[in-house]
């Protein structure tokens, strides 16, 4: 396993992270067995960065991870996260304190290393209805008695060493305009071989939406931090999604009733574009890992692991190095092909 800093924070963190949210399942819905024996594991491979979140699996996941954790006696890096939801707009620098409070109790914790705010910054207020907390507008971050002036009394309290933030495309200007803040350590954010706009400008004609905005090489450039989720898109970018293998039973996918949707069948497609990339000695989901690690900017990329398999598979990725030149012009083949092409890639595989 290798590691690269973690911005300007002083911490030093595995390239792999260990994800514990609900699209792999294994934290929220899986066995106390099951879990110690894959973070066991996972420490054992040298991973020292858990992704946590109260929104996965309602703390379920925080608390699974607090008691696996006490028993294995460890204290790994540890990140979580706060909802923003339209409930509390009225008073969102203490509700950030109180999720972070419930969170340290749900985890066994005094402290987090890093507290981040679940929801992407956006200009313009948006409509949060329910349990919706996908985005935030930049005034309710910034004002007083805002997003960041909670994270800043965690902070001075010493419940959170470092802050951060989630990016979900189309948000580019919002984003730097926080990084510019200088007080943030960390951002998340999706960088795919389906969707690369977070590190490269889109080629004419590729289908790649949201758009991240090339925040990761001005992240880089500014001293903060990239954490990459979702390096899979859900699970399409795998050698067993492709091949029509029913999702692992404790993922989120298996849960999911209902015909596939359009979004997903054309992710399918695009995903298919890339089989290229798997071959003897290489799955897809490892070159998809290998792509993301290419990438200077990136800090560590974080995994969902249903099983103990998943995890084997992908830890390895770090210490294979960035993508060969010949996979990575493989990859700028698939970007670069004229929307014919891709067309006719997507009939046959949806046939």
């Amino acid at each position: 396993m290798r590691y690269r800093a973690l911005g300007g924070t002083g911490l030093e963190v595995s390239e792999i992270g260990f994800g514990c949210g609900g699209t792999a399942g294994l934290m929220i819905n899986g066995s106390f067995e099951a879990q110690l024996a894959a973070v066991s594991r996972a420490l054992e491979l040298g991973i020292n960065y858990f992704d946590e979140a109260p929104d996965y699996g309602d703390g379920v996941s925080e608390t699974n991870l607090g008691k696996v954790l006490k028993e294995l006696g460890a204290d790994p890096i540890v990140t979580t996260k706060v909802e923003v939801r339209n409930e509390d707009r009225g008073d969102i620098a203490n509700h950030v304190e109180r999720s972070v409070e419930a969170s340290l109790r749900r985890l066994g914790r005094e402290y987090v290393d890093v507290v981040q705010i679940h929801n992407g910054p956006v200009e313009e207020p948006p409509q949060l209805e329910g349990r919706d907390y996908r985005v935030l507008s930049l005034h309710d971050y910034l004002r007083p008695d805002g997003a960041l002036d909670g994270l800043r009394r965690l902070k001075a309290s010493g419940k959170a060493r470092h802050i951060g933030f989630i990016c979900r495309g189309d948000d580019g200007g919002p984003v730097r305009q926080l990084i510019d803040t200088g007080e943030f350590s960390l951002v998340n954010i999706v960088h795919t071989l389906l969707n690369p706009t977070a590190a490269y400008p889109a080629e004419p004609g590729m289908e790649a939406r949201p758009d991240f905005g090339q925040v990761i090489p001005y992240a880089h450039e500014k001293g903060v931090g990239v954490a990459v989720y979702s390096p899979l898109a859900s699970g399409v970018l795998s050698d067993t999604a492709l091949a029509g293998e029913a999702p692992h039973p404790l993922s989120g996918l298996a849960r999911r009733t209902g015909p596939v949707s359009d979004q997903r069948a054309r992710q399918m497609a695009s995903a298919a574009r890339f089989r290229v990339l798997s071959r003897q000695g290489q799955t897809l989901a490892q070159a998809a890992f290998r792509f993301v690690l290419s990438h200077p900017g990136v800090t560590m990329v974080l995994g969902g692991f249903s099983d103990l398999s998943q995890l084997e598979e992908v830890a390895s990725t770090s210490d294979a190095g960035p993508l060969s030149p010949e996979d990575t012009s493989g990859v700028e083949a698939v970007w670069s092909a004229p929307r014919s092409t891709r067309e006719r890639t997507r009939r046959e595989a949806c046939s």
